[in-house]
């Protein structure tokens, strides 16, 4: 289909401008979501990566029993990754995990509040619960930031994402009727009670599920004035879903700006021969993307070394072998390849802007595991008489704020530079004929 034709055929939701908020920072989504757990009288629906048992994750579960314990008709879901909530952190050798956690407070307060693990795939390695979104009443929290001490900025160190409110019930329905639809008694157990059943004692279900998933769609909005704002909302799983097309979509009918935000360059195939595409149509292209050491798998020096620690540098090989192949775009200004850094913090932003129209919120990563593996979803904000785009300036020119432009791929070093334990682990896999096997999955 023309890309214009799908864009303008997706079904959306009408929105006014001033029913968006932008929140500046971790701080803030943290205070939001609390304040809107205390005053919720109808419903709570948290959908995250994970929920982590740290200080952060016990304000928010916390939060939520008390909430319950004062009104105890309110409908209070939370939807986690099954297999993420069953391990520990990577690195961190041996631990009982989330679920764990989960069960031990559900049995100390009493109280009935549903956390559900959803398995995408039979092993995480190939699918994760990447969805995004909260509901709390009728407003829409949409952000990719999971629930822990840095996602929150509980302490010192903070991890940057978007954090976005939607004040509609009909947009708030829809994101949770899929929920709804998505949970099944066999497939997606309770983790907060005692016992959940193995993954093994799931495998045939899990199958069963992933072919629902790559049915699920949400449910489409009512018809829209043309030139109105509206937001859509996008769902997706495995190659060619309607969020994978709607990306490749908007990049093809860039006339003027593309903005792309990822914390990991690692772009699939079809969306870098989009990205020639619009260069060669002389779009102005913007990459922002997090320095290594913004990136949550970076080991500082001195730290035990872990094989994850390698791939901030794997990103930045994959980032320096674009930038040089495109030397030339990036010395006339119609490339722009900026590197987010600010010491000590971590960034995990992520999203599409295409001239002075669309802007997408997602927590797809824009890589080959996004593209094919994980459920993911987004939102779409169509803005075609400019009516949004004071805040979605004000939001991009703060995701600027640590991240200045490269002049050339000569300012991201050479592998050389990388620690003997990467440049090892890496020459291993390329030796191995791995690497890109450890692409598609990253």
């Amino acid at each position: 289909m023309n890309p214009e034709n799908l864009l303008a055929q997706l079904p959306g939701y009408p929105l006014a401008a001033d029913a968006i908020e932008v929140l500046p920072d971790a701080q803030a989504y943290r205070a939001c979501l609390l304040e809107r757990i205390g005053a919720a009288t109808r419903r709570i629906v948290i959908v995250a990566l994970y929920l982590q048992h740290d200080e952060a994750g016990q304000e928010v579960l916390d939060a939520l029993y008390q909430a319950k314990a004062a009104r105890p008709g309110l409908e209070i879901t939370v939807v986690v990754d099954w297999f993420r909530a069953r391990r520990g952190l990577l690195g961190a050798g041996r631990q009982p995990g989330n679920a764990a956690w989960y069960q031990a407070e559900r049995q100390s307060r009493q109280l009935d509040i549903a956390i559900y693990g959803v398995p995408v795939q039979t092993r995480e390695l190939f699918g994760v619960l990447h969805l995004k979104g909260s509901i709390i009443d009728d407003c829409v929290i949409y952000t990719g930031a999971s629930l822990n001490n840095v996602y929150l900025h509980r302490f010192d160190r903070y991890r940057l994402d978007r954090y976005h409110l939607f004040h509609s019930k009909a947009l708030a329905d829809c994101m949770v009727d899929l929920v709804h639809r998505l949970l099944h008694p066999q497939a997606t157990p309770r983790l907060d009670l005692p016992a959940p059943p193995s993954t093994a004692d799931l495998r045939s279900d899990i199958r069963r599920l992933r072919a629902r998933m790559r049915r699920l769609t949400y449910a489409p909005g009512p018809a829209t004035e043309p030139g109105n704002l509206r937001v859509i909302p996008l769902i997706g799983v495995g190659r060619r879903n309607a969020l994978n097309k709607t990306v490749c979509a908007l990049l093809a009918v860039a006339r003027e700006r593309i903005v792309i935000s990822t914390p990991y360059f690692n772009p699939p195939r079809v969306v870098m021969r989009e990205i020639d595409d619009a260069l060669a149509r002389g779009v102005q292209v913007e990459f922002i993307v997090g320095h290594r050491t913004a990136n949550d798998f970076y080991v500082p020096p001195g730290e035990p070394f872990h094989a994850s620690g390698a791939l901030p540098y794997l990103y930045e090989d994959n980032l320096r072998a674009f930038a040089r192949r495109r030397e030339h775009l990036l010395a006339s200004g119609q490339l722009q390849v900026r590197l987010w850094n600010d010491p000590g913090h971590t960034f995990h932003a992520k999203g599409v802007w295409v001239d002075e129209r669309y802007s997408l919120l997602t927590g797809n990563n824009l890589n080959p595991r996004g593209f094919n593996l994980d459920l993911e979803n987004g939102l779409l904000i169509d803005d075609p008489l400019g009516q949004w785009r004071g805040p979605c300036e004000q939001e991009l020119s703060a995701l600027r704020e640590h991240a200045p432009a490269i002049g050339s791929a000569h300012a991201l070093g050479v592998k050389a530079e990388h620690p003997k334990p990467v440049r090892k682990l890496l020459r291993r896999l390329r030796y191995s004929r791995l690497e890109p096997l450890i692409k598609r999955v990253l």
